[in-house]
């Protein structure tokens, strides 16, 4: 089981003739994720990675042949506010944006646009999901990680790639992992995935792993500590860093105390969260 995507997942990718969108479209493709159609406006027509996948105008003329059901966005940022939209208008169940850098004022307007939309919005400035030995939908690395019971969420890529490879190293393996993003502005929080994890019944243990800036960590905090039985262990990027500096993502910014790695780790720790000193820490947590 996993949460979100899994192998029957139809997914259209939008800006699939770029050079990033093609380079892991190949990616995906080759991992066996169900890549049914691309779009490029303009490109309508054509067919890309020797005619495998057949090339749109519009989003919803690709949903409306393929009966795609989930969108991975390569667009850039001036573009990408309007192609989540367009994403959402077509009546897509999952939409993944890996840029970063969409302006906060677009990105307020299309959360205010879907918020009554069934739709879930992972990023932007996302690495995407993976399913192992299932599907993948964005840029984490297929090599890194193997089939388990341990669900993974993170704000961070980097780090959900140190995670992933050491608990494959531990001989962990991974249900479904899952990188929110790091924008200031995002679709789904840490909550909501820990819900899915929570009804997950392949999902044994969850590990989230957060930054400092803002206050989601808190909140999933809460949330742990009203709704999760399942045990959770915790990691929090940026303890060392220094105060009243702006580290790694568009995020991560602490404004008048809030949102340091202390006050995350107190709020975790209190909701019975193990946190880790460092990602190798991981794999022994969820041993014990």
């Amino acid at each position: 089981m996993s949460i979100l995507i899994n192998g029957s997942t139809r997914l259209l990718v939008q800006g699939i003739t770029g050079q990033e969108g093609l380079f892991h479209t190949r990616q995906m493709l080759d991992y066996g994720t169900n890549i049914v159609a691309g779009v490029t406006p303009g490109r309508g027509g054509e067919w890309v990675l020797d005619g495998k996948i057949p090339v749109f105008d519009s989003v919803r003329a690709g949903v409306e042949v393929t009966g795609a059901t989930a969108s991975v966005i390569f667009v850039p940022a001036r573009f990408a506010g309007d192609a989540i939209l367009e994403a959402a208008d077509a009546g897509l169940e999952l939409i993944v944006c890996i840029t970063e850098g969409i302006p906060v004022n677009d990105m307020l307007t299309v959360k205010q646009v879907i918020r009554d939309k069934d739709v879930y919005l992972i990023g932007p400035n996302s690495p995407g999901l993976i399913t192992p030995g299932s599907a993948k939908v964005g840029i984490i690395p297929g090599s890194i990680t193997q089939k388990g019971n341990v669900g993974v969420v993170s704000r961070s890529g980097t780090l959900t790639y140190e995670v992933l490879y050491a608990l494959k190293q531990a001989g962990v393996g991974t249900s479904t992992c899952v990188g929110i993003g790091g924008d200031p502005v995002i679709g789904t929080n840490f909550s909501e995935i820990l819900s899915h994890f929570e009804g997950d019944p392949q999902t044994d243990v969850v590990v989230m792993i957060g930054e400092i800036g803002g206050n989601e960590e808190e909140k999933a905090a809460a949330f742990i500590t009203d709704n999760m039985t399942k045990p959770v262990i915790g990691f929090i990027a940026g303890q060392a860093a220094p105060p009243d500096k702006r580290m790694g993502h568009a995020g991560a910014i602490i404004e008048g105390g809030v949102g340091t790695a202390q006050a995350k780790i107190e709020a975790l720790q209190k909701a019975g969260v193990q946190v880790a000193h460092y990602p190798e820490e991981i794999p022994n947590l969820i041993k014990q």
